[in-house]
């Protein structure tokens, strides 16, 4: 089903793509919108346990096209830097395909919302607050999974 990477000396190890999506402060969700153009959007995450987790508003048009086709994938850069010399790019970016997954466990939820809390806010002030807030959220926001089915990741030195 997924073709080898064609650069194989640019392929990074399964821990070191992870490392990436662990770090990186945010990915693109590309998904298939059928006969229209394909739809592509940055979004905030966190990486935890083989999976992803992104959180949105109830209705949108992300969530029509999910729910159309879950399959979808999702990309993470890092260390982007022109090298002129070389007409090229230094980078290190990862490919995830997956699933994507509505959560309706209230758990599930709440511990995705609160680890993008602790994620993006370093300050107990914030993580604190953030905490409260990610509770009180729930009701309007709703938190979606991306099932890793596979991943790569690539550099350029």
């Amino acid at each position: 089903m997924f073709q080898e990477m064609r650069r194989q000396d640019r392929q990074l190890s399964r821990s070191e793509a992870e490392k990436i999506l662990t770090q990186g402060l945010y990915g693109f969700l590309a998904i298939n919108a059928g006969d229209d153009y394909g739809y592509g959007v940055p979004l905030s995450y966190v990486y935890r346990d083989n999976k992803i987790y992104l959180h949105c508003a109830l209705e949108g048009k992300k969530l029509t096209l999910m729910r159309r086709n879950n399959k979808v994938g999702f990309c993470v850069v890092s260390e982007a830097e022109p090298l002129p010399h070389k007409y090229s790019m230094k980078y290190r970016s990862v490919m995830v395909f997956g699933k994507a997954v509505e959560v309706h466990d209230r758990d599930e939820q709440l511990a995705a919302l609160i680890a993008l809390v602790e994620k993006y806010y370093s300050d107990r002030d914030h993580v604190d607050k953030g905490k409260v807030k990610a509770a009180e959220s729930l009701q309007k926001t709703l938190v979606i999974r991306l099932d890793v089915d596979h991943l790569t990741g690539k550099i350029r030195k």
